[in-house]
């Protein structure tokens, strides 16, 4: 096994979770980190992160990284940590394509001795039975004699400075009783939270899988009683804050979910399930309840705008947030989105407004343009699909002040002043 102290890494994929482990790494170590986008490395070389994970001080501190879209620069790396994304596709089965390639790349460059650790979320046994023959096929290497695998799940919250990646305990694992030392102790080099050494490669993965599928149930049980209260008449935040008044009733709250998480990881899990012969009905019930909030929020809306007079062919609404949740830039699976494209469909026009979010990747992503500011005092609706902090300090005359007099008002968050708000979630 390689000297920990000598080993050269590179991390593959420099994203929302590639880039801090590369910042962490970088502070004690040489590290290449490697992103296929060269407008994303000519970006990091200059000090600046789009993704505002890190800022230009961070990267800085971060002296040893050096940046790279050629594949040449791996080849004198020893640890290969690969952090591409791992999203569904239309029929919502897992998409495996940046993995795959990733593998393949990673594959024309190992050499005996190296390690390769993946931290994308997959199903269980994705590691050994999808990445390890890609490296042996493309390197003509042996896998756990040749070279080995690691798998160490990714476990940042975009947008969350409070709890940034050293902080949060490392789930790690290895191929080899030997390759699971080397690769916790490597971990536990940056990782002030400590690791946990799981029994598997295996283990490790199904570990992060379940813990969206887990938080994905959890919302879409609150989710479905928001939407049974609605139909009753009663207004869900004020049914869960006092049930919260009991010691072990658990805190989740109605919402959108979207991201890169939880609105995709138990597709992951789910497939996996079907291919061994068990059909996961609580998982997908949970997913199927989830899917219909964006739906039921536009109908909300729809209804708010009737009951004013205003028919959706002629009204103008405006949408505060984009990004799949607060204070991120970050647009991956943004159910808002959806929300957006339910009120068009109606004849809604509709303006969106998102201080966080890049103009022309919204544009690319979901043909939606951002406002640069919205056009106050012209809208018959006035919709918070995000909580970003600029949205949520919000006074009721502030959040007035943007539509026209008697607007309809709806709060997706539930964090206005509910006197300033017409309906929520």
């Amino acid at each position: 096994m390689r000297d920990i102290d000598n080993v050269r890494i590179a991390i593959v994929g420099l994203g929302y979770v590639g880039l801090p482990l590369a910042v962490e790494f970088g502070k004690r170590r040489e590290v290449v980190g490697f992103d296929i986008d060269a407008q994303r490395v000519a970006e990091l070389r200059e000090g600046r992160d789009r993704t505002l994970e890190t800022d230009t001080p961070e990267l800085q501190a971060a002296s040893r990284v050096r940046y790279a879209d050629n594949v040449e620069a791996l080849r004198r790396c020893d640890i290969y940590i690969v952090t591409v994304p791992t999203p569904i596709d239309a029929e919502q089965h897992p998409d495996l394509r940046p993995l795959q390639r990733a593998s393949e790349m990673l594959a024309s460059v190992l050499k005996r001795g190296d390690i390769v650790i993946y931290e994308s979320t997959v199903y269980p046994g994705t590691t050994e039975e999808v990445c390890v023959p890609i490296l042996e096929q493309g390197s003509g290497l042996k896998f756990n004699e040749d070279f080995f695998c690691g798998y160490s799940p990714e476990r940042i919250n975009p947008g969350d400075r409070k709890r940034p990646l050293t902080s949060i305990v490392k789930v790690t694992s290895g191929s080899t009783p030997e390759v699971a030392d080397f690769v916790d102790k490597l971990y536990a080099s940056i990782i002030t939270a400590g690791t946990y050494r799981a029994p598997s490669i295996r283990v490790a993965e199904a570990a992060k899988v379940i813990e969206n599928v887990q938080r994905d149930v959890n919302i879409a049980l609150i989710n479905e009683l928001a939407l049974i209260f609605d139909k009753l008449g009663i207004d869900t935040m004020d049914v869960l804050e006092a049930a919260g008044t009991k010691w072990n009733f658990l805190p989740f709250r109605p919402g959108l979910v979207g991201g890169h998480c939880i609105g995709v990881d138990p597709y992951y899990l789910m497939h996996k399930s079907e291919s061994v012969g068990y059909h996961p009905d609580l998982i997908e019930t949970a997913r199927s309840v989830n899917n219909k909030v964006e739906r039921h929020v536009a109908d909300r809306i729809l209804t708010l705008l009737r009951e004013r007079g205003v028919e959706p062919e002629r009204a103008r609404a405006l949408v505060l947030g984009l990004s799949f949740k607060e204070n991120t830039p970050d647009l991956r699976n943004s159910r808002v989105a959806n929300v957006i494209a339910a009120l068009s469909e109606a004849g809604v026009a509709v303006d969106v407004w998102d201080p966080w979010a890049d103009a022309d990747e919204a544009e690319r992503e979901f043909g939606l343009r951002p406002v640069e500011a919205p056009d106050r005092g012209a809208y018959d609706a006035v919709v918070l699909g995000v909580a970003h902090r600029q949205f949520a300090q919000m006074t009721a005359e502030e959040i007035r002040s943007l539509g026209k007099a008697g607007a309809a008002v709806y709060d997706v968050k539930s964090v206005w002043p509910r006197d300033a708000v017409d309906d929520r979630l």
